[in-house]
């Protein structure tokens, strides 16, 4: 199993990015699909989850500025970040849940600075 982390970068405050994430390989029917961040020095930290039902959930510090979506049939989950400040900045990973299983993508990093 394979999952391919893209659209990260640097951008000013303010900014928005778009970030992708696309499962590959061979895997049981993903129920959920996430993004967690790592700032440095921190725990890794839950960002916002997409459950096969269609529910989200946001981490405080997210709401009303990023948001999930998915493409099941592409296996694919986005992040869209708007407004961002600088204490976004992190690696970000995203996470798919598949019967008993999650896997972890490879990070992206995402730096929000003047």
């Amino acid at each position: 199993v394979q999952l391919q982390a893209s659209g990260g970068g640097l951008v000013q405050p303010g900014g928005s990015l778009r970030l992708s994430c696309a499962a590959s390989g061979s895997f049981s029917s993903i129920h959920a699909m996430g993004w967690y961040r790592q700032a440095p020095g921190k725990e890794r930290d839950l960002v916002a989850i997409s459950n096969s039902g269609g529910g989200t959930t946001y981490a405080d510090s997210v709401k009303g500025r990023f948001t999930i979506s998915r493409d099941t049939a592409k296996n694919t989950v986005y992040l869209q970040m708007n407004s961002l400040k600088p204490e976004d900045t992190a690696v970000y990973y995203c996470k798919i849940w598949a019967a008993k299983d999650a896997y972890w993508g490879q990070g992206t990093q995402v730096t929000v600075s003047s």
